[in-house]
């Protein structure tokens, strides 16, 4: 299990909100309305979050929006991809990405 596996299976851990499931085969966080907050793919995370968190987000180095996983050139609205380099913030925007899709 790879750094970044280990940081994901600590946010599952602290999230007293957060479930662990799978979304287009990558390791998930889901809200208690089975809506999926934030995902693990290729040693990073990607959040869904609301217009302010997405513009905090991406002002870290290396953040953009996300695009799906098997279609790279379709963008993922309201989802940011956050590296590896950054995933001392992951637990607060898993935090942040649960509370907002509890109420989508």
């Amino acid at each position: 299990m790879t750094a970044s596996e280990k940081t994901f299976h600590r946010i599952i851990n602290e999230l007293p909100k957060g479930i662990e499931g799978k979304m287009f085969g990558a390791k998930s966080i889901k809200a208690a309305n089975g809506k999926t907050a934030a995902f693990f793919w290729k040693e990073n995370m990607t959040f869904k979050l609301d217009k302010e968190t997405q513009l905090e987000a991406l002002k870290l180095d290396g953040s953009r929006i996300a695009s799906h996983l098997y279609a790279t050139e379709k963008p993922m609205n309201g989802w940011v991809l956050i590296p590896e380099r950054h995933s001392e913030k992951w637990l607060g925007f898993a935090k942040k990405a649960v509370d907002y899709v509890e109420n989508i």
